[in-house]
């Protein structure tokens, strides 16, 4: 396994240093690497208490506020406040400023890319740190929020009085069509796209890889478990984000990606 590994990251390696444009699509695993548990990777505990696959859907929110927001004091405000880039994130920023990585597509609503400082990211599924009323569409700060939460739950827009909502996609709403468009057009326009920590199962952000192999691009996988598009790709690394990427942003030219 030693030797085959070894192949593997010289090929990806190779792969990187050759590409002219490089696009990366990450999912939950490399934020998972920063300690921000996916829905299903919460502690049994918490879903004795919310049910993993109505918490996030939009019919129930609107119905019952009150318990998505109890679960987002509960389960998400710490991780979320406490979560720091890792060597993956910080890597992609630095392929960026390098000028070798056009932009990175994101599944996930944390904001640890921009933290770590990518400039050019496309949230498909919005940003949990933005929270917006569903009446007026004013901004609120996360933790402002959380500090309305431990006097009301639902928490009131401050300008209206509406019910608030973080700007992320919930299920059964659809993905934004801007984000999506420009996502589009950043595989389009690619020769490598490098997916990053998801499974690659949730759709239409899934069928991005397909799209980059159908238009000519080399397909990397970096994935700690095997997925549908394994049998596609140019090189498969099963290992974490934070391991490989710095030793990709090296071959890219990066002489301190982290």
């Amino acid at each position: 396994m030693v030797g085959e590994w070894a192949e593997r990251l010289a090929r990806a390696e190779e792969i990187v240093a050759r590409a002219r444009q490089i696009v990366a699509f990450t999912g939950a695993g490399i934020s998972s690497e920063s300690g921000i548990p996916t829905y299903r990777d919460t502690n049994d505990a918490i879903w004795e208490k919310y049910d993993s696959e109505t918490i996030a859907e939009i019919s129930h929110f609107r119905r019952d506020p009150r318990n998505f927001w109890r679960f987002f004091q509960e389960a998400r405000y710490v991780a979320m406040s406490q979560a720091e880039p890792n060597p993956g994130h910080r890597a992609l920023a630095a392929m960026e400023r390098a000028g070798r990585l056009h932009s990175v597509i994101t599944q996930n609503i944390d904001g640890l890319h921009q933290q770590a400082g990518s400039q050019r990211v496309i949230e498909l599924h919005g940003n949990t740190r933005r929270i917006l009323c569903l009446e007026c569409g004013e901004r609120h700060a996360f933790e402002e929020v959380y500090e309305i939460l431990q006097l009301r739950n639902p928490p009131p827009c401050r300008a209206c009085g509406g019910m608030l909502k973080p700007d992320v996609v919930f299920f059964g709403e659809p993905l934004p069509a801007a984000a999506l468009m420009e996502a589009g057009q950043a595989i389009a326009d690619c020769d490598l796209l490098i997916a990053i920590g998801s499974s690659l199962v949730v759709y239409p952000a899934a069928a991005l890889p397909e799209q980059a192999k159908r238009q000519g691009a080399d397909l990397m996988l970096v994935n700690l478990t095997p997925t549908a598009y394994d049998s596609i790709a140019d090189v498969v690394l099963p290992a974490s984000a934070g391991e490989v990427l710095p030793a990709l942003a090296r071959a890219a030219g990066v002489a301190d990606p982290i």
